[in-house]
């Protein structure tokens, strides 16, 4: 047999596709040639899939007078990724009539070492998936990739640890056979141990912006704090993301597969809200995503889960604009010359600021900034990205006695609970809505009016106070979305006037 063809896959953005993997040799002189737009990490499988066969107890491809032409299609999608490496050799292995087997239905990744040994690849379950929908019934790739492609379910996972393994397994004159990989649940992270963590009732006093970080968290809505150093800022933000439910299984997924195809994953399956902290120097394509080919940034990493921007106003001014889209759609489109894509991007934003460079501007202290310096650092939050974040809360420094108190408030644990109440409220709210959203932050102006009724009395309070704060269309409606989850915490099927008031009394006054 001189031809022969295996699939593949590959992730290009957030978008898994299938590859065709072809193999044709020629009688003439030695020759190695891969098409179909590789990279230059593709380019060099002809060095790395030679010698594996070769030490894997075959002829290698560059010690016989042949030609051999590998071709990965579709051709004008670039190829990028060691993971051809296991498909080319097999198929090369099939076409030089070394080994025989029926590659219909199956899918092969992996990188192979020098003797024939795989290593892990990034995206498994995203090109597990589509395989799944491509109508694959078996999937071949590294044993240590095997458990994350096992959470898609119908298809057979095998892991393998080396070439030899998978053609001992796939030549049927072998006795050798895999064991398919047991699909793997989604599991319940409640009892994952919580030691080390930054608890509410470690934090002294602050109880203003303890109450902000829990009405953020039962219906996903954005919140900033600003005030002078020192005050609690970054603790109160390392306290916040373990504030928030366990992600649900399909959300799980979602993130799972997006943290694969970037590397970040750390474990087989993340059933926790990602939290992403990217330090004020980080570049535009490192926040927002982009590149000459467009991959993802900090804040599709941060996908269902929390972006905290500490010393907010020091970001790019770029950056903090780019932020408009994903907090008002939930994704962020990026466009480039080598292509355009679309990545998810609903987080909830947690920012940090002092107000002002100095740190002392509107404490005890005096502030040592020039007016200029003072005009330029409040310019750069505009006002669509104030309008955007719903809640804002000023974080002043505490006395010294009341740090010396025995810490009486209440724990993470405590305030979990009433946030899980809050969002099963919320989810049953929403059971049946045609945009699957989960959350109060999630409705839009039309949704306002389906799900939420202010009374006349409510209304005129609400329109009057809205006036005199001089509230645009869209903080107007974030507000009252703000009151529907603090109504919702207190188990309350309509909003109260407390309500309202809570609500209101969250939006910026001294920034503007």
């Amino acid at each position: 047999m001189q031809f022969s063809k295996l699939f593949s896959a590959q992730v290009v953005g957030l978008v898994a596709h299938i590859i065709d993997v072809e193999v044709d040799l020629s009688k003439g002189l030695n020759a190695f040639a891969v098409v179909g737009l590789p990279s230059t990490s593709v380019d060099e499988s002809r060095d790395r899939v030679s010698a594996a066969i070769k030490n894997s107890g075959f002829d290698s491809p560059k010690q016989k007078n042949q030609k051999v032409v590998i071709s990965l299609a579709p051709a004008e999608l670039k190829k990028e990724g060691a993971h051809y490496d296991l498909p080319i050799a097999l198929a090369y292995l099939i076409a030089a009539g070394e080994t025989r087997f029926d590659p219909a239905g199956k899918l092969f990744l992996g990188e192979l070492s020098l003797d024939g040994v795989l290593r892990p690849v990034r995206g498994t379950l995203l090109l597990a998936s589509a395989a799944k929908k491509a109508g694959f019934t078996e999937i071949f790739l590294p044993i240590e990739n095997a458990e994350e492609a096992a959470l898609v379910e119908g298809i057979m996972v095998y892991g393998v640890r080396n070439l030899r393994e998978a053609l001992d397994h796939l030549d049927k004159n072998n006795k050798f056979l895999l064991t398919p990989c047991p699909r793997a649940e989604v599991c319940d992270v409640g009892a994952v141990s919580r030691q080390n963590i930054v608890d509410l009732s470690h934090i002294k006093g602050q109880e203003f912006a303890k109450r902000a970080l829990e009405i953020a968290a039962a219906g996903n809505h954005n919140l900033a704090m600003w005030g002078p150093p020192g005050t609690g800022k970054t603790m109160l933000a390392q306290a916040f993301p373990h504030l928030l439910p366990d992600l649900q299984n399909d959300h799980a997924l979602e993130v799972t597969g997006i943290h694969s195809v970037a590397g970040t994953l750390r474990e087989n399956i993340m059933t926790r809200p990602p939290l992403r902290a990217p330090h004020h120097t980080a570049s535009y394509p490192a926040v927002i995503g982009g590149g000459s080919t467009p991959k993802p940034g900090e804040i599709t990493l941060a996908h269902r889960g929390v972006l905290f921007l500490d010393e907010f106003p020091e970001f790019d001014r770029r950056v903090i604009e780019s932020l408009r889209e994903p907090l008002e759609e939930g994704h962020i489109r990026i466009t480039r010359s080598k292509g355009h894509d679309t990545f998810p991007a609903r987080f909830i934003l947690l920012a940090a600021m002092n107000p002002c460079p100095c740190g002392k501007y509107g404490s005890e202290e005096r502030c040592t900034c020039m007016p200029g310096t003072l005009a330029s650092y409040t310019r750069k939050l505009s006002g669509p990205i104030v309008d955007r974040i719903e809640l804002w809360v000023k974080v002043s420094h505490m006395s010294h006695d009341k740090l010396a108190e025995k810490s009486v408030s209440e724990s993470t644990e405590e305030v979990r609970s009433r946030i899980a109440n809050a969002r099963a409220i919320q989810q049953a709210r929403f059971a049946n809505h045609a945009r699957k959203i989960t959350t109060n932050s999630e409705m839009r102006a039309d949704d306002i009016e389906a799900f939420i009724e202010l009374t006349p009395k409510l209304r005129t309070l609400f329109n009057a106070a809205a006036e005199r704060l001089k509230l645009s269309p869209r903080a107007h409606h974030k507000t009252i979305k703000v009151a529907r989850t603090i109504a919702d915490l207190d188990a309350s099927d309509e909003i109260e006037e407390k309500h309202l008031l809570e609500a209101l009394a969250y939006r910026p006054t001294e920034l503007k």
